[in-house]
């Protein structure tokens, strides 16, 4: 048992000492793969969803130094066909490339410096495979199959790390692109290696003129295909979280549900969730990580379009989106839609693949986009947010000219933004402008009543004594004849449990006057 070759089961077996989802049956899927021609698969997706557990389950697994059949023949993968047929059966290199970058004092070594370490180790496990000047891994793996008749399974987490960090070091990537088509390009790759399994944050780039990686079966954010289950946690696994540490459903949907895939319509990041387990406290736990910054870098870019579209956003619309153009990479942007794509590949949008849209999934991603706006210098937004409370207090108050004035301010602050078009429109920045209030109501656009669809209602979370509020806006009309919609198609009756408390609010904004103002009547229903 070594660092890299053959490292054991010592890391899965604390991933199932703690908090563990079953995602086992994600193993029969790699045996499916092995030794035919769709052996090598990468898959691509955020921080905090669980990259790293897949990675060393599945060393755990194929690793022939260790037995790990106790780790396994309780969770859903014992009961495949599969599963006995590879169990413990493969020598696995194990390569985190976060690691390498993080041990070697001078990165341009990296390259070198890996080779050099496995190398050692090989010429440990296999003597008098190898040459004693050999310093090519590809080079090396090939001398032991021959020698041996051994083949192995290759695993790399953080695949592209290198790229990340050495973005403007061609030289370095160079000599990474060399070692990877070594082990992963030509004839030879079949003779040496039985299957490979590699993660990453980004898709992958075609770097130079042609790809190290063209055979590999890639699973993305925007396609995951049939790996969609094990991306990120499903409704079923976390209700089945929250039940067994008497946490509250609800308020974790709230916070962390939102990512969807076809098939899978809730997906929660597993980090976010398991630290809300582990805490007993439902927060952001975004801001904490490096990839916060990097949000933060993106916003202030401020491509063209891009603050039209985070504001919308920001305001509970789905934005249309193409993925396409996008290179794959984290400085070749060339417009709003290549920058939109990237965050969603770092978890901060979720895309609707039949839609092809794209959203904000959750509050708690919500809110780091809240922080990310107002840190990047868009002040006008900043000041609407900030002033969201004080909104809200004034409209349960009934305060009628106080509710219009702050509207007004906030229009005006960031009229270059928050332009009115049509009920659309205005919907989106009176949203906005009530953003803190998703702390206490969920916000539903387009509530169904009896007979019709309120614009926004306003329904209180259980945790809050706030009133519930039925939201009706028009533009070009007058905020009396907003009341009096609400009351002709009976809003009313789908919140019949709040009638002794509901609050019906009209909001118009006129843009036809010379004064252009917003105008509001609040009553008691």
């Amino acid at each position: 048992m070594g660092i890299y070759l053959n490292p054991g089961n010592a890391e899965f077996q604390s991933i199932r000492n703690d908090i563990y989802i079953d995602k086992s049956e994600l193993i029969d899927f790699i045996n499916s793969t092995i030794d035919t021609p769709r052996r090598l698969t990468c898959v691509s997706r955020p921080r905090r969803f669980g990259k790293s557990f897949a990675a060393r389950m599945l060393c755990a697994y194929y690793d022939r130094s260790c037995d790990s059949r106790k780790l396994f023949d309780d969770l859903t993968i014992s009961g495949c066909a599969s599963y006995p047929r590879y169990l413990n059966q493969f020598h696995v290199i194990y390569l985190d490339l976060t690691w390498f970058i993080s041990i070697t004092e001078d990165i341009r070594m990296v390259v070198s410096d890996l080779q050099n370490r496995v190398i050692r180790e090989l010429k440990k496990a296999f003597p008098g495979s190898i040459e004693d000047e050999e310093a090519s891994l590809p080079s090396a793996l090939l001398s032991v199959a021959q020698e041996t008749k051994s083949r192995f399974f290759i695993i790399i987490d953080e695949w592209d790390a290198l790229f990340r960090e050495a973005k403007h070091n061609p030289d370095l990537t160079e000599k990474y692109l060399l070692l990877l088509r070594g082990l992963f390009k030509g004839g030879n790759t079949a003779k040496m290696i039985s299957g490979a399994y590699m993660t990453g944050i980004l898709p992958i780039k075609k770097y130079g003129t042609e790809s190290a990686l063209t055979d590999f079966q890639e699973y993305t954010m925007t396609a995951p295909d049939m790996l969609a289950p094990y991306v990120g946690f499903t409704e079923c696994e976390v209700r089945m979280i929250c039940d067994k540490n008497q946490m509250d459903f609800s308020e974790m949907k709230r916070w962390y549900d939102g990512y969807s895939f076809p098939g899978y319509p809730s997906v929660y990041s597993p980090n976010s969730v398991t630290s809300a387990i582990y805490r007993k406290n439902f927060r952001n736990y975004w801001t904490k990580t490096e990839t916060y910054e990097s949000l933060k870098n993106y916003i202030s870019m401020n491509m063209d379009g891009l603050a039209d579209a985070v504001i919308a956003m920001l305001g509970g619309r789905s934005i249309p989106i193409d993925i396409l153009s996008f290179q794959n990479d984290l400085v070749s942007f060339r417009n709003r839609d290549d920058v939109l794509t990237l965050l969603i590949h770092l978890g901060y949008l979720a895309y609707d693949e039949r839609e092809k849209t794209v959203y904000i999934p959750n509050l708690e991603v919500s809110d780091s986009f809240r922080l990310a706006v107002q840190d990047a210098g868009w002040q006008e937004i900043g000041t609407a947010l900030r002033e969201s409370d004080d909104l809200l207090n004034a409209t349960i108050r009934g305060e009628c000219d106080t509710v219009a004035d702050s509207l007004e301010r906030i229009h005006e602050s960031a009229s270059s933004i928050l332009q009115y078009n049509n009920e659309a429109s205005l919907s989106c920045a009176v949203t906005l402008a009530y953003y803190t209030a998703k702390r206490d109501y969920m916000i539903i656009r387009e509530f169904p009543t009896g007979k019709g669809f309120a614009d926004l209602a306003f329904i209180p979370r259980r945790h809050t004594d706030k009133p519930p509020m039925i939201i009706e806006l028009k533009y070009n009309q007058s905020a009396d004849s907003a009341i009096r919609q609400i009351k002709e198609n009976r809003y009313d009756g789908q919140m019949k449990e709040y009638m002794n408390d509901l609050l019906l609010v009209g909001i118009n904004y006129d843009k036809n006057s010379k004064s252009k103002k917003h105008t509001c009547v609040i009553e008691k229903a």
